[in-house]
């Protein structure tokens, strides 16, 4: 019994001291999912319903429509140089219209835009019908670095830098990695709005299935929820031209498990606590007016 309840003690300890340790320590969620690999083919992996419903729509509708769609055509030309080549065609055909193929063209089209069109909106649809959230995360856009709120956890704010090649640890990826992680819950539905404070940028995680322009005074909403059985570290980068700094912005996403995330919360709250306003980290003082609570403005 006293060995049992040593081991579970010494269990407890080593995941309250894994969590608190900060963005570089060794965590089981540091696994890789949501990046690009080397020749990589394909999509990134899919965390969420909304990415996976974004690549059954990209698999399963568009590439057939496509792949149709060229080999008809590259069929249509061969048959056509060889049909209607010179020496079999001395005198050229004076043929002005054709009603039954000019109907065909214009209407088969439209159809095919129509079987396109319906998923598409549905997916659009999900993806900014808002269902009920836990949790709440503002990211403004700056040049050239984003900046996140956690209004729901005592309104920390904090900045997320890229880390520089020179200091990159081994393991971490050259321009995708911050001094700052975002660290969401698994499993929970996770609003996030988007904003920027000087030109437009975008928040775009492939994994997750989100892009959205961060828009000076505007505010920008989505959601993800990623799924259970995927903790682990999703990257992202602007993706909006916004500067000589563009390809700088990237956005590292830590996902872990509720416990975990609380315990985060806990040091974030003192690590980026504010005394009148200013962030007691000096690495997060840069700024400060910018990060600032945001106003949601309503769609038009």
């Amino acid at each position: 019994m006293n060995a049992g309840v040593t081991r579970a003690a010494l269990a407890t300890a080593l995941l309250s001291a894994t969590v608190l340790g900060g963005a570089g320590s060794a965590l089981a969620q540091d696994v890789v999912i949501g990046a690009s690999q080397p020749k990589q083919l394909g999509m990134q992996t899919a965390a969420t319903s909304i990415a996976e419903d974004s690549h059954f729509f990209h698999n399963m509708v568009l590439m057939p429509i496509i792949t149709v769609i060229t080999i008809f055509v590259m069929l249509l030309l061969l048959w056509i140089m060889y049909r209607f080549r010179a020496s079999k065609n001395p005198v050229p055909s004076k043929t002005t219209h054709h009603t039954g193929l000019e109907v065909a063209w214009t209407v088969i089209p439209i159809l095919i835009l129509i079987v396109i069109s319906i998923p598409s909106f549905k997916l659009l649809y999900k993806q900014l019908d808002l269902p009920p959230t836990d949790l709440t995360i503002r990211a403004i856009g700056h040049q050239w670095y984003w900046s996140y709120e956690y209004p729901d956890n005592g309104n920390f704010t904090f900045d997320a830098n890229m880390i520089q090649t020179a200091d990159l640890k081994p393991g971490q990826l050259r321009l995708l990695e911050t001094d700052n992680e975002v660290v969401v819950p698994v499993g929970k539905n996770i609003r996030i709005q988007i904003t920027s404070t000087d030109v437009i940028h975008a928040w775009t995680v492939p994994s997750f299935g989100i892009k959205h322009d961060a828009v000076p005074g505007r505010v920008n909403e989505s959601w993800f929820n990623i799924d259970a059985d995927k903790p682990g570290l999703y990257y992202g980068q602007c993706s909006e031209l916004c500067g000589t700094a563009h390809a700088y912005m990237p956005i590292k996403i830590r996902a872990v498990t509720e416990a975990e995330y609380n315990a985060w919360v806990a040091e974030a709250q003192t690590k980026f606590a504010k005394v009148d306003g200013v962030p007691t980290d000096a690495a997060d003082a840069t700024d400060v007016a910018d990060a600032a609570p945001i106003a949601i403005q309503p769609a038009n």
